[in-house]
């Protein structure tokens, strides 16, 4: 224990030696306080008992390896939970899988909420370009969402898949809104189609009619269109075939007959096979004249 005195005229000392000037204040009120004065407040130690037990974990929580968990369990109980997520830039990215990739579990502080951490994950899902996710105080995330731009289907084999401008995949297809892409079809036609896409384009009453382009070997084009009839076109000089072939069925509604192949990879003639029903009305037509022939030659 120590003692304070103070005779009058004379400073304050503490155990005979005399305090400076700056202590003499708070030592005269803390001479003057009794412990018998002091009035706790009610569940004063219940309240204290709770403030240690807290600060134990806090403190243990953090030594122990685990202050991210301890900074979320505290911030959220606290009011900085998450509460809403606004997305925003989405067209075929689901919002579930942008909540699960996040992964808010109701809980999920503000504070501790990593968002570059959030952002990475994000931007694994197929239809992510890029991402931008923001904290919005006091409980609101913003997630900015710039998706890959569709092109075309690509077939090869079996399987179908959505693809961009430069054949990069975006993801298996499944029908919908995409089934009005064009279709491209075989080994190499991921990567070249843009470009036969492009070509046919300029001629717009062809290109309405085409259901899809099929790579031969990774070196030219077959046009299916939509009746059915085919167009094989060359190697080289593409745009002059389509040309001509644009310009016949202008001129003489070519592909309003009964054909099958229209073959243009020959650059001084066009090949055209008959449908099956052509070819056997022909074939009967022919037998019937020959027959017809055959009996007046007999009269």
């Amino acid at each position: 224990m120590f003692a304070l005195k103070s005779d009058r005229g004379s400073a304050l000392t503490f155990g005979g030696v005399a305090l400076p000037r700056w202590l003499r204040r708070p030592a005269r009120a803390l001479g003057r306080l009794r412990i018998e004065d002091i009035r706790y407040p009610r569940f004063g130690a219940s309240i204290s008992t709770g403030a240690l037990f807290g600060f134990v974990l806090l403190y243990g929580g953090v030594q122990g390896g685990h202050s991210e968990a301890v900074i979320q369990l505290v911030t959220s109980r606290a009011g900085f939970a998450i509460e809403d997520v606004n997305i925003t830039g989405n067209v075929e990215t689901s919002e579930i899988d942008v909540l699960q990739q996040i992964g808010l579990d109701g809980w999920t502080s503000m504070v501790g909420f990593d968002v570059e951490n959030a952002r990475q994950r994000i931007a694994e899902l197929p239809w992510v370009d890029s991402v931008e996710v923001r904290k919005i105080y006091p409980a609101r995330v913003e997630v900015q969402i710039n998706e890959r731009k569709p092109y075309a289907i690509w077939q090869f084999g079996q399987e179908l898949r959505v693809v961009e401008a430069n054949g990069a995949v975006i993801a298996p297809f499944y029908g919908g809104r995409l089934a009005a892409l064009p279709r491209v079809i075989g080994a190499g036609a991921d990567k070249a189609g843009p470009a036969i896409i492009e070509a046919v384009a300029a001629h717009p009453q062809l290109a309405s009619r085409v259901t899809a382009y099929i790579r031969v070997a990774d070196r030219r084009w077959d046009l299916r269109l939509y009746n059915g009839v085919t167009v094989r076109l060359p190697e080289a000089n593409v745009a002059a075939a389509l040309a001509e072939v644009a310009r016949l069925d202008v001129e003489y509604a070519l592909f309003e007959r009964d054909l099958s192949v229209v073959d243009m990879r020959l650059e001084d003639r066009i090949t055209v096979a008959l449908s099956p029903e052509a070819a056997e009305s022909h074939n009967d037509a022919f037998k019937k004249m020959m027959a017809a022939r055959k009996k007046g030659a007999r009269i």
